[in-house]
């Protein structure tokens, strides 16, 4: 076998054991699966998730493989996909991985659960998970970081999350470096989706997150069987290969590699509070933080003006709200929620929150600049202006939710309850917590799949 960059990246994967993850990112690995899941259950009523089951005529419960939360079984590719759909149609599953690696990583994983007659222990299956936030991310720096990588056109959840997704199967399948490698090779092959969805407010981003998981899965699945993938699909100058093709300026292949094991990249994903895009979150944190610092309802506030740098207001700084994912994708809008409603949840993505005549008068009263002297990566600035003249501004650098303003463990579990609920019985709501919570002492975590029926 060829040494390459990636098939170094196969061996450091193939060589991890379960041991050499500290026991605060197993609690945060656990923590992140539980939210993935509430996100996905609710996800499973989207209206994405009904069009792609209709779009593929599925019906009837006969299939290796469930279909989440709802009374459909189908193959394990396309079990991965619709999945995946579910986990990020509401915008609330997790970001700062490949960037949603939750809403690709898991459902791969499952499928791969499912589609395996051998025996996979909690330990095994919570390493694939970890290893599956892994890959995606490095991918993700590799190329350049977030900002660079997205400000391509690129959407990475779809691009990098692709080798997440396979590196995850590949663990749980047992491959070996050239397996493992071969996986990763392959997985190039299903890399794919851009930003273009972000002007007409259309759904397809939640397809990235589906097909990643669809494409992570099958090239596992390949390799296993015997499929070779190319093995120079992360050197720094082969044409057609991953860093080429998606954009060679700024990449550095060797942070595929640099300091494996040494810094686990799900440490420094986010857990959502708010239905939305993640660079609208700040907004919502400095609006929560300007009210409660003087006592001041939304009633008082007579303007507000948002300053962001020219890559965040590209990606959400529009005021148009047609769609749920205008919506979902907006700042302005997440701003006119808070004001109006006190909370930006899944009540404030429906139509008729968007439509409200309410939402429109705060839209009006709220300015969006880019501020040229902002890096692409900074949070934005607000400021509000009261009634009676007052001024006051915040840039909240560490939004709620993230690596270094975490939400506690209760509200983790407090959301992953209430989004289960609405779909679940609260009965096999709460099994499903207990198992996740202790699933690293589980010896067979098969009993996840049939939690996961309505």
């Amino acid at each position: 076998m060829a040494e390459t960059v990636l098939t170094a990246l196969a061996a450091n994967i193939a060589a991890t054991d379960f041991p050499d993850f500290p026991e605060a990112t197993i609690r945060k690995a656990k923590l992140h699966i539980l939210d993935t899941l509430g996100a996905a259950i609710a996800g499973a009523t989207s209206v994405e998730t009904k069009l792609v089951i209709n779009a593929l005529g599925l019906k009837g419960t006969k299939g290796e493989a469930s279909v989440w939360a709802l009374p459909l079984k189908t193959d394990a590719r396309t079990a991965a996909f619709i999945n995946g759909v579910s986990a990020h149609a509401f915008e609330l599953d997790d970001s700062g991985g490949c960037d949603h690696s939750g809403a690709v990583v898991l459902p791969a994983v499952m499928a791969a659960l499912e589609s395996t007659a051998a025996t996979v222990d909690g330990r095994l299956f919570l390493k694939s998970v970890l290893l599956g936030y892994e890959v995606g991310r490095r991918v993700l720096e590799a190329s350049g970081g977030y900002e660079v990588h997205n400000g391509n056109g690129w959407h990475s959840t779809g691009t990098c999350g692709t080798f997440g997704a396979a590196a995850a199967v590949a663990t749980l399948m047992g491959l070996d470096r050239e397996g493992t490698a071969s996986a990763l090779g392959s997985a190039l092959s299903y890399s794919g989706g851009t930003w273009a969805f972000i002007h007409d407010g259309g759904p397809a981003k939640k397809l990235h997150a589906g097909r990643a998981a669809e494409g992570g899965y099958m090239a596992a699945r390949l390799a296993r069987a015997g499929f070779q993938g190319p093995l120079s699909a992360f050197d720094d100058k082969a044409w057609g290969g991953f860093f080429q093709t998606f954009g060679e300026e700024r990449a550095t292949p060797e942070e595929l590699c640099r300091d494996f094991g040494q810094n686990w990249r799900l440490n420094r994903c986010s857990i959502k509070p708010h239905a939305t895009c993640r660079g609208t979150h700040s907004a919502i944190d400095a609006i929560d933080l300007l009210l409660s610092d003087i006592g001041l309802k939304s009633s008082g506030v007579a303007s507000v003006t948002v300053d962001m740098s020219g890559f965040q207001y590209g990606m959400c700084g529009h005021k148009t709200v047609t769609s749920r994912a205008q919506a979902q994708m907006s700042l302005p809008y997440a701003v006119a929620a808070r004001l109006q409603f006190g909370k930006v949840s899944l009540a404030e993505l429906e139509e008729n929150a968007w439509r409200s005549p309410a939402i429109r008068r705060w839209l009006d009263m709220l300015t969006v600049r880019i501020n040229d002297t902002m890096r692409d990566e900074d949070e934005p600035s607000v400021e509000i202006r009261t009634h009676d003249g007052t001024t006051l501004a915040a840039t909240v650098e560490h939004p709620l939710g993230g690596p270094l303003n975490p939400l506690s463990d209760e509200r983790i579990i407090a959301k992953y309850a209430d989004l289960a609920r609405a779909v679940l019985p609260h009965s096999r709501v709460e099994t499903l917590r207990d198992l996740i919570l202790g699933i690293d002492t589980a010896a067979d975590v098969r009993p996840l799949i049939d939690l996961l029926k309505p």
